[in-house]
């Protein structure tokens, strides 16, 4: 009997322990991506959710053209260049450019705009027309090189360095997931170029050397023209690229549900499998960036973190008689991708404060310390925790506090020991003349004094 209650006790306490301990969160998914390379980032805040040699210096073969791509329309900020403006092909653009490479079939002596020759190179990946750009920009392919490479360096792309506008191999031509990610950025900031990035097609009209042409996207993704079976809904552009060295490479975004996903795949391969007796071939850098998609929308999904509205902390106050404290709060509302069995309410939430005691007066909205939120190993955000209010300083407090602390320095001290020294020292001397005046030499008035004579 008393084994029985024993065991039903133990099954109780198990019971409890369940019902009280903190809830366990299933792992997310491991992800595979068959490439030398990979990277998902949340679009909107540049969390990474997944990467894999995202700092390997790899060839990125076409996905170069970004690069060219962003100094171009920053030439076009700047007014070097306009949309409209119309280029004469050159024929030091053709120079070294490989027979089998991608082309727009674009001649020299051809005239087409700036515009036209974007959308050449980024929907067609046309090799002629990003040299053709490189030449408008800089004078020269080596001078444009060279800009390349400082723009490089600007964005803190230290793993990266250019010898061409096109990507074609050369081994001194390389970069990495990261880097890519962060040109990516710089040429997102320029609205036309995500216009002619994510257009299925694009129509050249007549030039003075060639009929109207349409230009179809080589990304499979967002267009089904140049091959079947790779459409992916919400994908968005951006850029593919291939050579034997290189491989497959690809940066895309895709939109679902209100969240956006920014990805990178460096040197995938193509794969082939039998459907029956049929062989069928597959581009492993869309493959894989689907792939990667689905891992990121399934798995994570978007919540408000921390609002601005909190109240986190109180930092305590000295030298007011309004208050001894202020209320501290987030100086914005986070927003984050968390994985979906996760809540907010279950981040950890450490508060530093710059100091102590903050000394009175406070302003509204001064920068107070920080928060940091994170779930395990995982930081999702730091925030700066800002004062909810204005605290007024008493002037009577604040006068005692800077005379208190003026008389505390040491330089002070030793100026104050000094003199107190010194004051000591005069008084012992002017002690001293005292003492030997009064019990030492006769005065004057007594001087040869020998008492009363004797009447004779």
């Amino acid at each position: 009997m008393k084994k029985v209650q024993g065991c039903a006790l133990f099954l109780i306490c198990i019971l409890l322990m369940n019902l009280f301990s903190a809830p366990a969160y299933a792992a997310v998914p491991k992800l595979n991506v068959e490439a030398k390379a990979a990277l998902l980032v949340d679009g909107d805040t540049g969390e990474i959710l997944y990467e894999y040699n995202a700092n390997e210096q790899l060839y990125p073969a076409s996905l170069t053209k970004i690069m060219t791509a962003l100094l171009v329309f920053e030439a076009v900020e700047t007014g070097v260049l306009s949309l409209d403006q119309k280029i004469t092909a050159p024929a030091s653009a053709f120079v070294g450019l490989s027979s089998a490479g991608s082309t727009a079939n674009i001649t020299t002596g051809e005239i087409l705009t700036v515009e036209e020759l974007l959308a050449c190179m980024l929907i067609n990946s046309a090799n002629e027309a990003a040299a053709i750009l490189a030449c408008a920009v800089g004078g020269t392919i080596a001078d444009f090189v060279a800009r390349m490479n400082a723009r490089a360096e600007e964005l803190g792309c230290y793993d990266t360095h250019f010898m061409n506008p096109t990507g074609l191999h050369d081994p001194d031509h390389y970069t990495t997931a990261w880097d890519l990610y962060r040109i990516t950025q710089a040429a997102l900031k320029h609205d036309h170029f995500m216009v002619i990035c994510d257009s299925k097609s694009w129509e050249i009209p007549e030039t003075n050397l060639h009929g109207p042409r349409t230009l179809h996207s080589t990304n499979y993704l967002i267009s089904n023209w140049r091959a079947l079976g790779y459409l992916y809904s919400g994908a968005d552009g951006i850029k593919t690229g291939h050579t034997s060295q290189a491989g497959n490479c690809l940066i895309s975004t895709a939109q679902r549900d209100g969240q956006s996903l920014f990805g990178v795949i460096l040197g995938a391969n193509k794969f082939s499998y039998y459907e029956g007796a049929k062989k069928v071939e597959k581009v492993g850098s869309f493959i894989e960036m689907a792939k990667m998609f689905d891992w990121g929308f399934d798995n994570f999904e978007r919540a408000t973190i921390v609002t601005a509205a909190e109240t986190v902390a109180e930092a305590r106050v000295d030298l007011s008689r309004e208050t001894n404290y202020v209320v501290v709060h987030p100086a914005t509302d986070i927003d984050r991708l968390l994985p979906v069995d996760l809540s907010p309410a279950d981040l950890t939430r450490t508060i530093t404060l710059h100091e102590d005691v903050f000394l009175a007066p406070v302003t509204a909205g001064q920068e107070m310390g920080s928060m940091e939120l994170r779930y395990g190993d995982t930081v999702y955000a730091t925030v700066p925790l800002l004062a909810m209010n204005d605290v007024s300083a008493s002037w009577i407090l604040t006068a005692h506090y800077n005379v208190k602390g003026f008389f505390a320095q040491p330089t002070v001290k030793m100026v104050c020991l000094g003199l107190l020294l010194v004051a000591a020292l005069v008084l012992v001397r002017t002690s001293g003349r005292r003492r030997n005046t009064r019990h030492g030499t006769p005065s004057q008035s007594s001087k040869g004094y020998r008492g009363r004579r004797r009447p004779f």
